[in-house]
């Protein structure tokens, strides 16, 4: 029986990043940068106003009082959208937007509401310090500086700094294009009739977005029969779009399912029975030109969780993130359950606390065998080592936080 430890090590061997190729900014959310990334300007690039006020020079309203206002000639207005530069003659002051750039001269700025708004001469209520409510040039990001690192996956708020510091193209990882498949004649899809002995097809759905969730392109084929004709023209159509392909079912011993046979003359693939609970039979290899295949449970928990627990660190190798596991925290049990001992069971837990206080979790649902409401319940796996039969009361175990 082959270890948890082993089958990871000889799935992520498998993995590598994907070429990386350089998109434009609209084509690269979601992906995973390829390289470190340096602002070519800085940011703002120039000394601006921070809200909607006047620009003043601080020392000319350092007696301003509510009680006795300085008043100024008001000389001009700026607006955000002015690229040229104001004078701002002494002991006057300028009205001016909320983004707009500074005068030269001035080095703070008045907000409205401290003040009579008036366009020609305004009374100033309060003295403010030097450089009062004013954005410095270069104080978001200086020319030169590395804004973003290699392995970081880009959301809105890093494509909007990429497009802030200049830059129109980004060099990125692809995201791995992912096929997720259900075998077995049992299966129905979802919105149809269901009858005696079918069940609705919850591996392709959660698989699905399970992979998605981890920065691929997924593409969901539907039930397939057991039928290995059927089966085998199904794996051979989805190898010219997939980089992996995920099949789920149809390891059984029983006669009647089909994937091992079907695969054995399209690759290399190598079945084992690991020392997981849920879970045991899983099958890994290479098809065609390359394509990788992961073999699953069918039962719908215990496929999910070794999805978790060998996917998920797989994708993201491919996808060229620099961070492959799963966040751990260690946290004490709130009650004790049984545990397979020989092999590493991945319990579905409620974990609580904070890092402050420390974390506890209890148990979702049986410990003993998956059940597919309380991993949907669960917000961590508790993984108990190989060596333990029982966790007590108290015990401390690592707990595998999952994705929201």
């Amino acid at each position: 029986m082959k270890s948890v430890s082993q089958h990871l090590k000889e799935c992520l061997a498998l993995a590598e990043p994907l070429p990386p190729f350089s998109v434009e900014l609209a084509e690269a959310i979601g992906c995973v940068l390829a390289e470190d990334i340096r602002s070519l300007v800085d940011v703002p690039a120039a000394h601006l106003a921070a809200c909607d006020g006047y620009a003043v020079r601080a020392e000319e309203i350092s007696e301003a009082r509510s009680e006795r206002p300085v008043t100024l000639p008001v000389t001009g207005e700026i607006f955000a959208s002015n690229t040229n530069a104001e004078r701002h003659p002494p002991k006057t002051a300028i009205r001016i937007a909320s983004g707009a750039r500074m005068p030269a001269e001035a080095d703070t700025v008045v907000p409205l509401e401290l003040t009579n708004q008036d366009k020609v001469e305004v009374e100033i209520r309060c003295a403010l310090e030097a450089g009062s409510h004013v954005k410095r040039a270069a104080e978001d990001v200086m020319a030169g500086d590395v804004v973003l690192e290699q392995g970081l996956r880009l959301s809105a708020r890093h494509i909007a700094l990429l497009a802030a510091t200049g830059h129109n193209r980004v060099l990125v990882h692809p995201m791995p294009r992912v096929v997720v498949m259900s075998v077995g004649d049992e299966l129905v899809e979802t919105g149809q009739g269901i009858s005696h002995g079918q069940v609705y097809d919850a591996n392709g759905h959660g698989l699905a977005n399970a992979a998605h969730s981890a920065g691929a392109e997924v593409f969901r084929v539907g039930p397939i029969s057991d039928d290995q004709t059927i089966l085998r023209n199904a794996i051979e159509d989805q190898l010219v779009r997939a980089d992996i392909l995920i099949i789920s079912g149809g390891l059984s011993y029983g006669g009647g399912d089909t994937v091992k046979e079907v695969l054995s003359p399209l690759g290399s693939v190598r079945f084992d029975t690991v020392a997981i609970n849920p879970g045991r039979q899983l099958g890994v290899g290479t098809l065609g030109e390359g394509t990788l295949v992961f073999c699953l449970p069918g039962d719908p928990a215990s496929a999910l969780i070794s999805f978790e627990v060998f996917l998920r660190p797989v994708l993201r190798k491919i996808g060229g993130y620099s961070h492959l596991m799963a966040r751990t925290v260690l946290a004490k049990a709130q009650r004790g359950f049984p545990a397979s001992f020989g092999r590493r069971d991945f319990v579905c837990v409620k974990v609580y606390g904070s890092p402050s206080e420390g974390y506890t979790f209890d148990v979702a649902g049986p410990s003993e065998r998956p059940l597919l409401r309380a991993f949907a319940a669960a917000n961590a796996l508790a993984v108990v080592p190989e060596d333990v039969d029982t966790v007590a009361i108290g015990d401390e175990i690592a707990c595998m936080i999952l994705p929201s």
